[in-house]
């Protein structure tokens, strides 16, 4: 097998998990048409996802504004653990909905300078119920 061949080998295993991700997180097809076509022109972000593919760790080594897969689906959880404490109904956990979140956010924060800004202030601000009396 050739290199060129090993190479787009990877790239349908990748886009078939992560299609296989979408459906569990009970999102839409052409969500993950759109998300897998933004992931892939994202070189730090896809090898991190590749990483996480094989290895089911973060590598934690691309960043953006500062910011890893881990630190964004950290912020994720904390979100998750706010909703449990308003006692509001939400949808319970999923794994693979945090990861694609996370994916999401840190592609929207690569591509767009403003929206990176906007989640780092969220991400500073909007923690999860740590002390008594935040809500």
């Amino acid at each position: 097998m050739t290199q060129e061949e090993r190479l787009a080998l990877a790239y349908q295993t990748l886009e078939n998990w992560l299609g296989e991700l979408v459906r569990k997180a009970g999102k839409s097809e052409e969500y993950g048409v759109e998300l897998w076509k933004r992931l892939k022109d994202s070189r730090g972000i896809l090898r991190e996802f590749a990483y996480y593919h094989d290895y089911g760790n973060f590598l934690c080594e691309y960043q953006v504004a500062g910011y890893t897969l881990a630190d964004i689906l950290v912020w994720q959880v904390d979100h998750f653990k706010a909703y449990l404490d308003r006692h509001e109904e939400v949808n319970r956990y999923k794994q693979e909905k945090l990861l694609l979140d996370s994916l999401d956010i840190m592609l929207q924060m690569e591509e767009d300078p403003a929206k990176s800004e906007a989640f780092d202030r969220k991400m500073r601000q909007e923690t999860g119920t740590d002390y008594v009396g935040k809500f």
